[in-house]
């Protein structure tokens, strides 16, 4: 089944950005036009000698030319590692393993409908953004998890499933950094921040605790603006959603007795994953200091999160008897592996790009060159803080990584506000929003072709500018409704974490 094609987008600005979107090649061969572009581009400002300073370490910085001898000397030998050592691949294809077999023996779909019976039609927009808020706690996992979760949970409480998949993503996607619990990137960004703040003072700290207060209201506050959006302003603009009258039907008593035996399995391996890391000496804390974040449990949260999926699919599948012995078990993981074979292809060209543009130094050079321009001009205040939000979104349509880009910005951004008075905790939240925000757009996120695959599964003419103007309202409304609540958290002097405010003391 899948929706008709009535075109009911919502005014001419996105018809407009459906029909240039469209033209817009293939991935694959939009990524292979573009390392095209991307060596042109490095011979010329090689053969210029042009040059930005880091302001880091006093660094030169210059773009290494790949169609120099030493460009292509560096380009044959690497082909083949930058595509088996992209980073993000293996751990979307080991993830859709796990979450495969969960789907293939229909945990996940009785799982929803067993949601969907205790949730009204009312509410669904809201459980899926919450619960996508939520599964922030398992990183990039809940990016390929949570997508069709939302679009299942939609089906199975009547409603038209890409609804459900587009708020699914908007949650995971553009609210990325909105958590109410801690998570790895709290990690990342404050050790950055600190380093960055020696600048100015080697006394002030960034914790991992410094946005809480900010970033938990930011889950409830994006929450209600997304359903409302999905409710009154998505759902009603999708083409009609033709199921031929098919419904998700009551479960059985044998698929009840599944999911309870899936969720004891599932009690007892969280009972078995708190042992091994409550406890003071845990073997999944940190060795060195205890800790749970960072520890080995945080890092290897995307194999718990397959084993998981693997211990609560086989204890559902071996009840509901779609698994009758341990050979049944690989058979169902062969068809989802299939679905992901055009997003494997796909990667091959984005990992070159990914792997060209870091070696040429090109993203560095950018980074640089346009943070150079801003300080140059002398931004402070309100200025500052749009001039950092729109510089970090414009960066992280270029660069997939938000911590690389933080990187390059905080040696300027947070000795600049702090010099302003402000907490560099707080140039910190502001990168955050705009890296958070545009995440569902960015063409060099390697997560952009799994959702469009995600969309064509129930709309399957759907191209890349379908996905465009049917996602694009999140990102708006979300980067509009987080600056309106920055100004006014700023203007009310509130603390953005705990003993933390905007400005110092």
């Amino acid at each position: 089944m899948e929706a008709t094609s009535e075109n009911r987008s919502p005014g001419r600005l996105f018809s407009w950005i459906e029909r240039v979107g469209n033209k817009v090649p293939n991935p694959f061969l939009l990524f292979v036009y573009l390392i095209v572009v991307l060596m042109v581009a490095t011979a010329i400002i090689s053969a210029l000698d042009l040059a930005v300073k880091n302001p880091s370490n006093g660094e030169i910085v210059r773009v290494n030319n790949l169609l120099s001898v030493a460009g292509i000397q560096w380009i044959l030998p690497n082909i083949i590692k930058n595509f088996s050592s992209f980073t993000p691949l293996g751990s979307i294809l080991a993830l859709v393993i796990g979450a495969g077999l969960a789907e293939k023996v229909g945990l996940l779909q009785s799982l929803m409908v067993k949601m969907a019976s205790r949730v009204s039609r009312r509410y669904a927009s809201y459980m899926v953004l919450f619960i996508a808020f939520f599964s922030h706690i398992s990183s990039d996992a809940a990016l390929v998890v949570m997508p069709p979760l939302g679009a299942l949970i939609f089906l199975a409480v009547g409603r038209h499933p890409v609804a459900g998949l587009l708020a699914a993503i908007a949650g995971v996607a553009s609210g990325f950094t909105a958590n109410l619990l801690i998570v790895t990137t709290d990690v990342l960004l404050s050790g950055i921040s600190t380093e960055a703040a020696k600048a100015v003072s080697d006394t002030v700290h960034v914790s991992v605790i410094d946005n809480w207060f900010f970033m938990a209201t930011s889950v409830i506050v994006l929450t209600i603006v997304g359903a409302l959006l999905t409710d009154k302003f998505v759902e009603p603009r999708l083409p009609k959603w033709q199921g031929n009258g098919e419904k998700l039907a009551a479960l059985t008593p044998l698929e009840n007795r599944g999911l309870r035996a899936a969720g004891i399995a599932a009690l007892l391996f969280i009972a078995l994953m708190a042992l091994l890391v409550v406890p003071e000496n845990a073997p999944l804390r940190n060795p060195a200091t205890g800790a749970i974040i960072p520890s080995p449990f945080i890092q290897g949260i995307v194999p718990i999160i397959i084993l998981f999926f693997f211990v609560v699919a086989i204890a559902y599948g071996v009840v509901t008897r779609q698994i009758r012995r341990p050979d049944d078990i690989p058979q169902l993981l062969v068809d989802p592996m299939k679905g992901m074979a055009g997003f494997i292809v796909m990667v091959f060209p984005l990992s070159q790009f990914v792997a060209f543009f870091n070696w040429s130094n090109m993203g560095k050079f950018m980074a640089i060159g346009l943070t150079d321009v801003l300080e140059s001009a002398g931004v402070s205040g309100a200025p500052a803080f749009l001039g950092l939000m729109f510089l970090s979104a414009f960066l992280c349509m270029f660069i997939a990584s938000g911590s690389a880009i933080w990187s390059i910005l905080a040696p300027v951004f947070v000795p600049m506000f702090m010099l302003l008075g402000f907490h560099p905790a707080f140039a910190q939240m502001i990168f955050r929003i705009a890296d958070s925000a545009v995440l569902p757009l960015a063409p060099m996120s390697p997560f952009l072709p799994l959702f469009l695959a995600f969309l064509q599964r129930y709309q399957k003419d759907a191209q890349l500018g379908t996905y465009y103007v049917l996602i694009f309202p999140y990102p708006l409304v979300f980067f509009i409704s987080w600056i309106a609540l920055l100004l006014v958290w700023y203007l009310l002097g509130l603390p953005i974490g705990p003993g933390v405010w905007p400005k110092l003391p």
